[in-house]
């Protein structure tokens, strides 16, 4: 089969997904994920957030869409204050003190945003990056073993927006995890997943005359860049001393990757309490001893090599 029949068979296959996935919104990035599913879908409202006072990308290329698309678009920023305040509401309905909490933050914000405006179902782009590659460490791996990494993947993977969308009263909607889309995303070879260094390459090939080329080849930038949310890290990082951190190394059997971590590690503490430990029959953390799966623990947020 050509990749001209892919790139067909892709199109279609996205529209059905999307038209068993409707919602009253979307949240709308800028990037090539929820760019493509705004083509399709046309919501009514499009949201967006981001940190105040960063260099959040994902501002001016929502904004792009939005405007290109017809879409009626509600942006937030919220500040480093109300960041800290929510962090402890997210640590305690995701049960973990991952260092990727600053993604999640900007995921509750803008859900938090659509809900106020009176949304009830929501469209997101996760999955796409899994399904299709769109992480830099993916675009390293040799083609076999990201075709088998891809399948593990789609066999236990979680996304956050779920739990958050719970606790908001808010229905999350992804098109990219449909059953249907994710049976045929998993027979396109890795080959046309990553071409020429870039991920997501089929997906980005099968739109890149429907949307302009600055959209559809943007490069990938984690929620908490393009939100600029990163700019907690440094800031949290800085509200824990050095010897608070070797005193907590020396106290605690947990092994704390940084000074953020150990900060995430007092809120869960608080707000959810013990680290459940891993059973017999379950694979131990090395950090932190909760149960976690062949790659990640959705606890601590520890991650294995990947071969």
């Amino acid at each position: 089969m050509g990749n001209m029949d892919i790139c067909e068979r892709l199109r279609r296959k996205l529209k059905e997904a999307v038209e068993r996935s409707r919602a009253d919104g979307m949240l709308l990035s800028g990037g090539v994920d929820t760019s493509i599913l705004a083509l399709i879908a046309r919501p009514s409202r499009g949201f967006t957030v981001a940190l105040e006072g960063a260099s959040a990308s994902d501002l001016a290329y929502s904004e792009k869409v939005a405007r290109l698309l017809g879409i009626q678009h509600k942006k937030m920023e919220f500040t480093a204050e109300e960041a800290l305040a929510t962090l402890p509401v997210i640590i305690k309905t995701l049960k973990t003190f991952d260092l990727a909490l600053p993604n999640d933050l900007s995921i509750y914000f803008a859900l938090k945003l659509a809900r106020e405006s009176g949304i009830r179902s929501i469209m997101t782009g996760d999955g796409a990056d899994e399904l299709f590659a769109g992480y830099a460490y993916m675009a390293e791996l040799l083609p076999e073993d990201l075709d088998r990494y891809i399948r593990r993947l789609s066999q236990n993977w979680h996304f956050s927006a779920n739990e958050l969308g719970r606790a908001l009263g808010v229905e999350i909607r992804q098109p990219f995890l449909d059953g249907d889309f994710v049976r045929f995303g998993l027979e396109i070879g890795p080959e046309l997943k990553v071409k020429d260094g870039a991920g997501k390459y089929i997906l980005r090939k099968s739109f890149e005359d429907v949307l302009p080329p600055e959209i559809v080849w943007r490069r990938k930038e984690a929620i908490e860049y393009g939100s600029g949310s990163t700019k907690l890290h440094e800031i949290i990082n800085n509200m824990v001393t050095d010897e608070e951190f070797q005193s907590a190394m020396n106290e605690f059997d947990i092994k704390f990757i940084n000074k953020e971590h150990l900060f995430y590690w007092r809120s869960y503490n608080q707000v959810v309490g013990e680290i459940p430990k891993a059973r017999d029959d379950e694979i131990s953390c090395p950090c932190c001893g909760a149960a976690m799966g062949k790659y990640h623990c959705p606890t601590c947020g520890f991650s294995r090599p990947l071969l």
